[in-house]
């Protein structure tokens, strides 16, 4: 039980003792407590994913695979820290794309996906909104608070024209996933 990632509470439960009686057990018998990071991964490694990964893919499915993990390279969250996927771009045909490859390759739940607006104190977030909402095919309902920005330059015009858009979607493995595909790449082709 303890080998396949039992925390002592779930044995106590399982063989229906205390769970001080599983810790002077584990203590009796030299039985090391797994230290904070092995126990997450521990419950990292047994939480089902969210999303269910096409296995055969056409040659078309392949390219837009190609394209969504460069894309996500390009323009998704670089920091170490991320625990969602997270991609950001104001140019609605890239979005379409990544949204794409996360709907077509990735078999995400669409209900998990987030959409988080940033945009200017001159421009009309629920306008925004909904002209986001019906370009990229997300109900408004998955669109959180947006950011609106009030330190900009006035003189700057035709920029984000539609405000700046993230994808978020919420599952660490399916980061993990996309992360990998960009090392694979990168030993590929450098």
């Amino acid at each position: 039980m303890y080998d396949s990632g039992m925390s002592v509470q779930d044995i106590a439960t399982n063989i229906s003792v205390s769970l001080d009686a599983a810790y002077y057990f584990f203590r009796k018998h030299g039985i090391k407590r797994r230290g904070m990071v092995e126990a997450r991964h521990f419950v990292y490694s047994r939480k089902k994913s969210s999303f269910k990964i096409k296995k055969r893919l056409s040659h078309k499915e392949k390219e837009l695979k190609t394209a969504g993990v460069m894309l996500y390279w390009g323009e998704g969250s670089k920091w170490d820290g991320e625990r969602v996927v997270d991609f950001a771009n104001s140019n609605s045909e890239m979005i379409k794309i990544f949204l794409s490859f996360l709907r077509i390759i990735c078999g995400i739940k669409e209900d998990k996906v987030r959409i988080y607006l940033y945009c200017y104190s001159n421009q009309f977030p629920d306008k925004l909104i909904d002209f986001w909402s019906k370009e990229i095919n997300v109900p408004k309902s998955q669109f959180t608070k947006p950011y609106i920005r009030n330190d900009y330059n006035k003189n700057k015009t035709g920029k984000m024209k539609h405000g700046l858009i993230h994808i978020r979607y919420a599952d660490k493995k399916l980061l993990n996933l996309i992360r990998e595909w960009i090392k694979e790449y990168v030993v590929k082709f450098i």
